[in-house]
């Protein structure tokens, strides 16, 4: 009988070791999927509010702008219509945000699509996630592309 409660015992605590061992992993997980999903909100507000950037033909209207490079903000008429946000004001702190648009009127194009009536909208957030032993040593990125034709 004792013999029986002892194995019942050592089965318990590797039992309990393996799942206090799980803790912290999990920890870490539900910190990064709450990261990820604020990035990826982050990113899909400013993609609508970009969407609602006048651009039309008549009358001619750009407040949507292009990159005149891939590292440089939108620019219509040498001002900057979305500027990078190095650093994201409370409760989003630790997040940045810039925002790139493509003329796909122009080569390459927009993936197979060539028409100047389109432009590409990029936005990208940036944070630095957590792993076991802390913060990571580089950011992490979410992206939200769409296309917005001219009006």
């Amino acid at each position: 009988m004792l013999v029986e409660v002892l194995a019942a015992v050592a089965v318990v605590a590797i039992g309990l070791s393996a799942l206090t061992s799980a803790i912290p992993v999990a920890g870490v997980a539900v910190s990064e999927g709450a990261k990820l999903s604020t990035a990826t909100f982050l990113a899909s507000a400013r993609l609508e509010k970009v969407r609602t950037a006048a651009w039309s033909a008549a009358p001619p209207v750009d407040r949507l702008g292009v990159s005149g490079a891939p590292l440089s903000p939108p620019q219509s008429g040498g001002t900057t219509t979305f500027a990078d946000e190095a650093a994201l004001p409370d409760p989003y702190a630790g997040y940045s945000r810039q925002v790139r648009v493509l003329d796909c009127g122009l080569p390459p194009g927009c993936g197979v699509i060539t028409s100047g009536r389109l432009r590409q909208v990029t936005v990208t957030v940036a944070y630095r996630p957590v792993t076991g032993s802390g913060l990571a040593a580089l950011d992490k990125t979410v992206s939200v592309t769409t296309l917005v034709a001219q009006r």
